[in-house]
């Protein structure tokens, strides 16, 4: 289908759904609320992706997908700071009727800015053998389901890190108040990456850059498990190390989800949902699986991207047949 139209359509319903929170009358209502909202905002983040890969695919597509993912990392950074904001002004439901408000402006910008770039001739007709069709497609190429699985992991243990870090905030170093503070100084690593990659992935490549931030984040987690196994853990070297971390997972992501959609060109928006379906779900799995490994140590944590940059890795050299740091990928790209 036209992708402006799935998105538009998904701001309209995310509004609603932030209007329903506002007013709801019962915290399962709120909850009901919520959980739509999410829905269909999902359907937006399938469409963006979609469209980024309508205008642009390879080092280009890694290029703006960059740039999205910074703004994706700073949001969160800066959310905290925005709900007290609004909260100095107004109850909970205020911070709904705010985020109604922004998207409304998001809507009416993307309306009229924002051009359909699906080509009339790839518009292609919605049937169950045409979606099982692209499935197969999506999960049948070589790059897509290898780089998927990459992102998959190395969201995997993002996710752990989340449901880790205030426990080892409070439980490990027994400094709850600071967790803002170190959640922000090792977060922001990721925007910057990010920043950077989109400046030097025309020159240097997805493969290059991605392989090589991959190899250098496993070996910031060994370092990392060889500095808590001999004592010398403290907040400031967690901190340390979790941004290089970050960092590296930053550099790696973006270009991993271009080099996933090299090859999905007409079938843009079912492989951005496929993907998208993977990586959340399964990620999410392992990354409970992360937060429920706590263990009074920050062990689990790290040993958790070490094991998630291991599978990527695998998964790579499945992908690429043993050979990294590839300049450039030898395969055509499909428009």
């Amino acid at each position: 289908g036209e992708r402006r139209t799935v998105l538009l359509w998904s701001l309209v319903l995310y509004i609603i759904a932030n209007i329903a929170c506002a007013t709801a009358g019962s915290f399962t209502l709120l909850l009901a609320a919520r959980a739509f909202g999410g829905a269909v905002i999902a359907a937006a983040r399938v469409a963006t992706i979609a469209l980024v890969r309508d205008c642009y695919h390879g080092r280009a597509m890694a290029r703006v997908m960059s740039i999205a993912f910074m703004v994706f990392m700073i949001v969160p950074i800066l959310a905290p700071t925005f709900g007290w904001a609004v909260l100095q002004f107004g109850d909970w439901r205020a911070i709904f009727w705010t985020v109604a408000v922004l998207t409304l402006g998001v809507l009416v910008w993307f309306y009229l800015r924002m051009p359909e770039t699906l080509a009339p001739e790839n518009v292609l007709p919605i049937t169950p053998g045409r979606i099982l069709g692209d499935w197969r497609q999506t999960l049948g190429d070589r790059n897509s389901l290898g780089y998927t699985l990459a992102s998959t992991a190395l969201l995997g243990s993002l996710y752990g890190y989340l449901n880790s870090i205030q426990q080892i905030m409070a439980d490990v170093f027994h400094k709850p108040s600071l967790l803002a503070l170190i959640f922000a100084t090792t977060s922001v690593t990721m925007a910057i990456c990010n920043l950077l990659n989109s400046r030097i992935v025309m020159r240097l490549g997805t493969r290059l850059i991605s392989h090589g931030a991959l190899s250098l984040m496993i070996l910031v987690s060994l370092v990392h498990l060889f500095a808590i196994e001999v004592g010398f853990e403290t907040l400031v070297s967690f901190a340390v190390f979790q941004a290089l971390t970050l960092g590296c997972f930053g550099l790696a992501t973006s270009n991993f989800s271009a080099m996933a959609m090299e090859n999905m060109g007409r079938i843009a928006g079912t492989a951005s949902s496929v993907q998208g379906f993977l990586s959340v779900t399964i990620g999410a799995v392992f990354g409970a699986l992360i937060g429920q490994a706590f263990n009074g140590t920050t062990v689990p944590l790290v040993g958790g991207f070490l094991l998630a940059g291991l599978a990527a890795l695998l998964s790579i050299l499945v992908t690429e047949r043993g050979r990294l740091f590839r300049p450039a990928s030898t395969a055509p790209v499909r428009a």
